[in-house]
C-alpha cells in the first residue's frame, strides 16, 4: 500500500527522497489550509494577503507602517503591495499619508473601519483556527511548531 501522501497526489511511484516527501507534504498542506482560509475570508471580501495586511495595521496601532515595513512583515510575500493597499484604501479599510519629514515615505494606517471588520472576523477566526487543528494535542501542536521553525531555519 502506497504511503497517505502518494495516495492524495495520485503519485504512483516512491518518492525520491524523504526530504522530497516532506517537502511536497508541507507544499500540499499549506496549500490545503490556505484554500479554507480563503474561502472563510470570502465572505467579509478579503483575501488572506488583506487580511494580512491589516492584522499588521493592527498591530502597529496610531503609528503605522511604511509600504516597504507592511511588506517586509507579510507571511506571503505580494510583490506587488501598492496595489493590495490601493484595494483596501478604496474600500475605506486603510488609509496613506506622505510622511511629513521625508515626502519619500508613506504611511499607513488601519482606518476605524478596517478595525471594526477585523473585530467583526476576530471570533470566526479564532473558531476557524481551533476547528482546523482540533484534531491534534497541544503537545503535537507545539512539536509542529518547533519542527517547521526548523525547517524553516535550513531556507534561510
Amino acid at each position: 500500500m502506497a504511503p497517505k501522501l502518494q495516495e492524495e497526489i495520485k503519485q504512483g511511484k516512491p518518492f525520491r527522497s524523504l526530504q522530497e516527501e516532506v517537502f511536497i507534504n508541507i507544499l500540499l498542506t499549506a496549500d490545503t489550509l490556505s484554500r479554507k482560509l480563503t474561502e472563510m475570508l470570502k465572505r467579509s471580501g478579503l483575501t488572506p494577503a488583506q487580511y494580512n495586511v491589516l492584522r499588521i495595521l493592527r498591530g502597529a496601532g496610531e503609528c503605522g507602517h511604511a509600504c516597504r515595513e507592511i511588506g517586509d512583515r507579510m507571511i506571503t510575500k505580494d510583490p506587488d503591495v501598492t496595489r493590495l493597499l490601493d484595494r483596501l484604501e478604496d474600500r475605506g479599510l486603510v488609509s496613506r499619508a506622505r510622511d511629513e519629514r521625508d515626502r519619500r515615505v508613506i504611511t499607513v494606517r488601519v482606518t476605524p473601519e478596517g478595525l471594526e471588520l477585523l473585530s467583526e472576523l476576530d471570533s470566526e477566526v479564532d473558531r476557524f483556527d481551533l476547528k482546523l487543528f482540533e484534531h491534534m494535542s497541544e503537545r503535537q501542536l507545539a512539536k509542529l511548531c518547533e519542527l517547521l521553525e526548523v525547517a524553516r531555519e535550513g531556507a534561510v
